[in-house]
């Protein structure tokens, strides 16, 4: 059993969050036989993290399914036909069902939880339904929106599926839901349903390390912009990748534009040679090379803090391409491996520079006059969503637009007015001057007046 702290009282977290969040919690938190600090506020963050996201996943595949009438029972577009972020998460889906089966085959309950936190939080919500919002929204049924909802569908159920042990109540109800207008299953419980089986046929390591690299170097970019507070919404000109793994710009090139649209960045640049571009330091890990060399740590310390830009250029080139590379020294020769040493990258003038094991970004923070008025549009459409959202406006209803006359949106509206118009369905947006109308909504360090009025 769980040991429990005496400040607490698990029963009424029990009441207060529900048996699935409560047994989530403590399942995923540390292994059955293990010892569990427990905290309640652990189980909130549970709630809200997991099943809070799972729910808003859900219920945003049934508002378009609704709206848009989708066929759960019509005819599967094959799966060799659908764009490559649906293969993807196909593929992470059925490994995702052979990783846990196999867990669960292994009484390994807790590392199935993380795993199924993890596809659903980081991958499904976060990244696949994230990236693909366009795809439902207005235009007729064809194929790739098709496709999409069937994507989607097919990863909600699997998760039911394979999550109901540990969330039998949520998970059932998720199931039913799904399953009462899909028909696709005669039994009337999650709990009466064979767990899935994976298709390996359908498993794809090479798209999921490349989706991979689009995540991590996308959190890289997203890091850099938050360093020094710039949204994004907020486009900037350039990214620029050092090359020093040929299989980075591989695979790189074939996510190049979904990271790009990701990061609000209009390009990306591949160099070859960094040195006086991006400065770059090294340090020993203390822990793994004092192990090999302790009486001569003192002295590669010291020589660690005297490499030239060419020599940690070199040393990162031979870890990346997991070969080791010798130090000679006084003492006797050191042989670096990609363990031994930490590489860090350094700010240039104009640009941010971040580095994560073999991947390093470089990013140009420098925000011209036309990507500032490009950067004005893409506030007024949030505003203005927002506000479609705030007076019940349906996905498809047309607006007239009534904006306070302010210099910075007149400037950007002479480019991109019909930008704007086309992302927030609008026929038509004034500039008023002292506009009474409407309402006053967050801009800049202020407010700014807006008045939507929609078309019957």
């Amino acid at each position: 059993s769980k040991r429990l702290g005496n400040a607490v009282d698990p029963f009424k977290a029990l009441d207060q969050y529900g048996a699935d969040s409560l047994r989530w919690y403590m399942l995923t938190n540390a292994q059955p036989w293990d010892n569990l600090k427990f905290d309640e506020a652990g189980v909130d963050e549970m709630r809200r993290k997991f099943f809070g996201t799972l729910y808003n996943t859900y219920s945003f595949f049934a508002l378009y399914a609704n709206v848009d009438g989708f066929d759960a029972k019509a005819a599967e577009v094959p799966v060799e036909n659908r764009p490559e972020i649906d293969r993807w998460i196909i593929s992470l889906m059925n490994s995702l069902i052979k990783d846990v089966k196999n867990c669960y085959e292994n009484y390994d309950v807790t590392t199935a939880g993380r795993m199924i936190q993890d596809f659903v939080c980081d991958h499904l919500s976060n990244w696949y339904v994230r990236l693909n919002r366009k795809r439902f929204w207005g235009g007729e049924m064809n194929e790739d929106k098709l496709a999409a909802y069937q994507t989607l569908y097919s990863a909600l159920e699997t998760v039911a599926l394979l999550a109901a042990p540990i969330a039998p109540f949520y998970m059932d109800r998720l199931f039913s839901d799904l399953n009462a207008v899909s028909g696709r299953h005669e039994e009337e419980s999650v709990h009466f349903v064979m767990m899935p089986s994976y298709e390996e046929k359908y498993i794809d390591k090479d798209l999921e390390e490349r989706m991979e690299l689009a995540q991590r170097s996308s959190s890289m970019v997203l890091a850099l912009r938050r360093k020094v507070n710039i949204k994004v919404r907020q486009p900037l000109a350039k990214m620029i990748i050092p090359v020093l793994d040929p299989r980075i710009e591989e695979q790189f090139e074939k996510i190049k534009s979904l990271v790009l649209g990701e990061v609000n960045v209009k390009e990306v640049e591949f160099i070859k040679d960094t040195t006086g571009l991006i400065t770059k330091k090294i340090k020993p890990v203390f822990k793994v090379l004092g192990k090999k060399y302790g009486k001569q740590m003192k002295e590669i310390a010291a020589v660690f803090g005297t490499l030239s830009q060419e020599m940690i250029s070199a040393i990162e080139a031979a870890g990346i391409a997991e070969q080791t590379y010798t130090l000679s020294l006084a003492s006797g020769d050191v042989v670096l491996e990609s363990a031994d040493y930490e590489i860090t990258s350094e700010d240039m003038p104009g640009w941010l520079v971040s580095t994560e094991g073999k991947l390093t970004v470089a990013l140009d923070v420098t925000i011209t006059d036309e990507l500032k008025k490009e950067g004005t549009a893409r506030e007024l459409i949030n505003r203005i969503q927002n506000l479609r959202k705030e007076c019940d406006f349906e996905v498809t209803d047309k607006i007239e637009v009534k904006i306070e006359a302010r210099e910075e949106v007149a400037d950007s509206l002479q480019m991109f007015r019909e930008y704007v118009c086309a992302q927030t369905l609008a026929l038509s947006i004034e500039l008023v001057e002292g506009l009474a109308d409407g309402k006053g909504v967050e801009w800049n360090e202020g407010t700014i007046n807006i008045d939507l009025k929609k078309i019957k």
